[in-house]
Order: C-alpha cells, then sequence, then structure tokens
C-alpha cells in the first residue's frame, strides 16, 4: 500500500550481519526493506551492511544521525536470542529513550503469525531528531514488522522535527 506524505522524510537502512558483511550472505532482509520504505514514500539516502559487533553498529547509527541527521534509520537483522545477536544492544547505547509501542506492535502483529516473535529483542527509540527501529533479519519479517509501523512514521517524524501542531485526531 503506497501512502500519501506531504514530506518526503529521508531514511537509511542498516543490514546487521556477519556472513552479509563478508559478502557470503545476499542482503535479501535489506532489498526487502529498502523497496518498502521507497513505496511508502520514504527516500533512502544511506544504506550498510555491517558484522554483528555493537561497537561498529552503535558508530554507524551514532554517524548518520548526529553527521547525516537522517530522521529514520531501519536496522535488520540481530534481534535475537544468539550471542553474536547484539542489534539491540548497540541501539540502547546510543539512543535518548525508548518508543517501546513501536516494537510491542512489531511483536503483537508478528505472534499473530508465529510464536517466535516473543523471543525478538528488537527496540525503536529516539536520537536527537531521528527514530532507530530493528526489525528481524529474515526478508518477510523485516517487511511484515515494519509495515506495523509505517502508518505511525510520518506523525511521529513530523513530531520529531519540531512539529508542535495538536495530535488529537
Amino acid at each position: 500500500m503506497q501512502l500519501e506524505r506531504k514530506h518526503l522524510f529521508r531514511a537509511a537502512v542498516l543490514t546487521v550481519s556477519d556472513k552479509g558483511a563478508l559478502g557470503q550472505r545476499e542482503d535479501r532482509s535489506g532489498d526487502a526493506v529498502v523497496e518498502l520504505l521507497t513505496k511508502s514514500g520514504f527516500n533512502v539516502v544511506a544504506r550498510d551492511i555491517v558484522a554483528d559487533e555493537q561497537e561498529a553498529v552503535s558508530r554507524i547509527l551514532t554517524s548518520w544521525v548526529d553527521e547525516d541527521r537522517i530522521p529514520l534509520i531501519v536496522t535488520t537483522g540481530g534481534t535475537g536470542l544468539t550471542p553474536r545477536d547484539v542489534t539491540p544492544q548497540a541501539t540502547l547505547s546510543v539512543i535518548d529513550y525508548e518508543v517501546p509501542g513501536m516494537a510491542e506492535a512489531m511483536r503483537a502483529e508478528s505472534l499473530k503469525k508465529t510464536p517466535y516473535a516473543m523471543i525478538s529483542r528488537a527496540v525503536a527509540g529516539v536520537r536527537k531528531q531521528s527514530l532507530i527501529i530493528n526489525v528481524p533479519g529474515s526478508p518477510r519479517a523485516a517487511v511484515e514488522n515494519l509495515s506495523v509501523v509505517i502508518p505511525a512514521l510520518e506523525h511521529a517524524l513530523s513530531k520529531l522535527s519540531g512539529d508542535t501542531t495538536e495530535c488529537a485526531v
């Protein structure tokens, strides 16, 4: 579903994958996230693949917010329970505060499809005027999760950019 947008917000996609970073796996989840964001009216201006290393993930997130001032960053991968799944820790280390409703909504919708949704540790949060959202590394799950929050993104990003109009609908 294409959403009409008054603003075309810039976005970035970061895939967190050891095999992807080594060129041993095609970045299908990153491709899927870019496609969904583009169809939803976002201008994807940055994309990268990084190994499951907390410092590397944190460094890219910080750079994209502090230097490039990208309003929306979506990470894909690294949200599970293995010792190498460090995306939530990296995100929590750089955000100013969480937006728990987004992660809760994504997990709630995913639970309708798989019981494995309850082991997702994905988070969403704000650093300065940017929103960072973690989604799973599976292309299908990444799109399903991101699709849940797409309807709220324009409003959220408008508020982060300084919109002070009333929120009543």
